[in-house]
């Protein structure tokens, strides 16, 4: 089945620590220290952590609460998305030599298809070795790299030698590749599922290509095909240079609980703002705005209103979210706020489609 695909030479590159490198390299005092991006104060949530810190079993999502028990040294450092961005582009500049199907999926990660590269290299595996080495070069930080047939594999096998290091699994290893990883390792088998599959008695890709199609399906619903296919080696999905944004969003974690709804309008005005502006700078509008609000008990709730026209401006968002706000009583004191804009204008489909070029070789080839 898998000599019957379309072989590409996929590259996923993973910045290291993205966030947590920024700091160290643009403050020396910080290199080689535990240090945690965000996470400050009693309420802070932890963005990224370095790999000193991240000895210590801190790691992102987690409490800052949480990370200066386990680390008593941490030290935290403020968000800096303007670098985190001016860093990105130089990055993906260098992406953009070596080939045009470069698909963003965050500021420190990237697909590259470079199955007919820009320099005519034919091997994928030499060619993340140079674009890596360019970015430590020209950027002063260090990234990994996953090789392979297709998206799926290449994401995979990026986390495998981490840091600074690379992985390349060759279109005849991909099925035993697969076979002996761990489910906790298949991009998009989160800790829930993981559990529900070992619960199952599958823990090896070996043990996922066991079942059949009918049973991953009756199991993990519309999961399931897609893990019976991807065990398989099978995962067609292109790599897309022109990602369409499908929301724009702002939301705050307030250090008190706020309980007045004065308060939460203040707030409020402050999150309209910075999506407004963020809408301004990307040319976007929407018409679906929605009001995000996480009580003190963490349950979620979000109330949404479509409008009959696009906006942007500050004074309609922030309107909007006070009727939503209004809607309903509350049901506890309010820790998050959130304001989200989607049914962007990006959705509308007039971009243009550029030929899709099919690959069709044999299934050993320089890789």
């Amino acid at each position: 089945m898998l000599n019957d695909l379309p072989i590409r030479k996929i590259i996923h590159v993973d910045m290291d620590a993205f966030y947590a490198s920024v700091a160290q390299m643009d403050n020396p005092e910080l290199r080689g220290k535990a240090i945690a991006v965000g996470g400050g104060g009693t309420r802070g949530v932890v963005s990224a952590a370095s790999y000193e810190a991240r000895k210590f079993g801190v790691k992102s999502a987690m409490s800052g609460r949480l990370a200066i028990k386990l680390c008593p040294d941490l030290i935290f450092v403020k968000t800096d998305f303007e670098r985190y961005s001016e860093i990105s582009k130089r990055i993906r500049q260098i992406f953009f030599e070596y080939t045009d199907l470069v698909e963003p999926l965050s500021l420190d990660e990237a697909y590259l298809d470079v199955t007919n590269n820009k320099i005519g290299l034919p091997s994928a595996t030499l060619l993340a070795q140079k674009i890596r080495q360019r970015i430590f070069d020209e950027v002063g930080l260090t990234a990994s790299a996953g090789i392979s047939i297709n998206k799926f594999i290449a994401k995979v096998a990026s986390d495998y030698n981490k840091p600074n290091g690379q992985k390349t699994v060759n279109p005849e290893d991909v099925l035993e590749f697969l076979e002996v990883l761990d489910i906790r390792k298949f991009y998009g088998v989160g800790k829930v599922t993981a559990e529900k599959m070992y619960q199952k008695g599958i823990f090896t890709g070996k043990d996922l290509k066991s079942k059949t199609l009918e049973y991953l399906k009756d199991n993990f619903g519309k999961s399931g095909s897609h893990y019976y296919h991807v065990v398989r080696g099978i995962h067609n999905n292109e790599v897309k240079p022109n990602r369409i944004r499908k929301s724009l969003a702002a939301e705050r974690t307030f250090s008190e609980n706020l309980s007045s709804e004065v308060f939460m309008l203040e707030k409020l005005d402050h999150i309209a703002e910075e999506v407004s502006k963020r809408l301004h700078k990307t040319k976007v509008t929407g018409k679906t705005i929605t009001l995000k609000i996480k009580y003190s008990d963490f349950t979620l709730q979000t109330r949404s209103k479509t409008l009959p026209y696009y906006v942007s401006e500050k004074a309609i968002l922030l309107e909007t979210a006070k009727d939503l706000l209004y809607q309903d009583a509350l049901n506890n004191s309010v820790r998050l706020l959130g304001i989200s804009l989607s049914n962007l204008n990006t959705d509308v489909k007039t971009i243009k489609k550029s030929e899709k070029e099919t690959v069709s070789v044999q299934l050993k080839f320089e890789f």
